[in-house]
């Protein structure tokens, strides 16, 4: 029987080579103005032959990012930048979206404009760790957003969307995972609004769905995908009705029609079976293509798109040192170690010299 892993697939306006999709990952790389780095281009480009690549996550606005080195997407600077990645993507038959971040409260002063505190939906500290100043830092205390700041953001994120396509992506994913602002907005353990963004599961899910309608407005929605995390604790979140709240979620983003819904299944690179949750129940209420993420192989993989339960499949990790991770999945092939000690930042140690098999 053919492994449909390794088929071509029609993803709104693009065909993928195939059904493995290069999640994001973020590398802390990125040069003076927080342009994509030199090695960028060459490091996507021996990827490019998953099917999909969603390109590291990508802040903004300055008040969006939350670590050190990680690129924008707000100025001409970076614009121009991540053309020349995704020109050298394509040249390679490559297909790429960028991931639009706000980190929220996931975030340090030394970070933020002007040295303020970042932004949450609430003044609830993370919790958690960041990286700032060459090392791993506590997140600074957050201040609660107030209510007419919130339209700026959104705004932030349809701007951010336009500067992507005219950097040469394909599309857009919106970051609505891991415990960042649009997840912090989502989950009531970081939510404790009393305005028409917090509360209840409608309220909760407003400004989620108003940053995928604006983006989808500006972009179109058949280049518009999303991530969430329904039961991912990372970055301190914990919600009390996940699955209310997330089959909310996603009627709306189903009502939007974009193109995609990318699921971090359990917990961010973690135990899947973290809390319960009915997966199949997402897949069912929207009508997209569903990208299925978290801990897959190839057996697990194979496995979920001969169900049914998916039609794409994220793999994170193994892509970092396996820049032919397609090639390796399809003969068999051992895969190869990850060097922790050059996952973030540096130059091309650990990022570009990871060679593919001989041939």
């Amino acid at each position: 029987m053919t492994n449909s892993l390794f088929q071509p697939y029609d993803l709104g306006l693009l065909t993928l080579a195939n059904r493995i999709v290069m999640a994001p990952l973020t590398r802390n790389r990125a040069a003076a103005g927080l342009v994509p780095g030199p090695f960028a281009a060459e490091y996507y480009a021996q990827r490019a032959t998953a099917g999909l690549i969603i390109a590291e996550a990508t802040q903004i606005s300055p008040q969006a990012q939350g670590y050190q080195d990680t690129p924008g997407i707000y100025s001409a600077e970076q614009v121009a930048g991540w053309r020349v990645i995704t020109e050298a993507v394509h040249a390679k038959g490559g297909r790429i979206f960028l991931q639009l971040w706000h980190v929220g409260r996931v975030s340090h002063v030394d970070l933020q404009p002007g040295g303020a505190a970042p932004v949450a939906p609430s003044a609830i500290a993370a919790g958690t760790k960041t990286f700032v100043n060459n090392t791993f830092t506590e997140t600074s205390m957050p201040r609660a957003l107030l209510a007419e700041e919130i339209p700026a953001i959104v705004e932030d994120f349809s701007t951010a969307a336009a500067n992507a396509i005219a950097a040469g992506f394909d599309g857009v994913e919106i970051h609505g995972a891991n415990g960042y602002l649009l997840d912090q907005f989502a989950k009531d353990g970081a939510n404790q609004r009393t305005d028409a963004y917090g509360g209840s599961v409608q309220n909760r899910a407003r400004l989620m769905l108003e940053v995928a309608a604006a983006v989808s407005a500006k972009i179109g929605a058949a280049r518009t995908g999303i991530r969430i995390s329904p039961v991912s604790p990372a970055n301190g979140v914990s919600c009390s009705d996940p699955q209310p709240q997330f089959d909310y979620i996603v009627d709306g983003l189903s009502k939007l029609g974009l193109v995609y819904l990318h699921v971090v299944e359990g917990a961010t690179g973690g135990a899947r079976d973290v809390a319960p949750f009915d997966f199949a129940g997402l897949r069912r209420r929207f009508g997209g293509t569903y990208i299925a993420n978290n801990g897959y192989d190839l057996t697990l993989a194979t496995a979920h798109l001969a169900a049914g339960e998916a039609d794409l499949i994220a793999f994170g990790r193994p892509f970092i040192a396996n820049p032919d991770l397609v090639a390796r999945l399809q003969s068999g092939a051992a895969l190869a170690p990850i060097d922790p000690a050059t996952l973030y930042g540096g130059g091309a140690k650990g990022y570009t010299d990871y060679p593919a098999l001989a041939v």
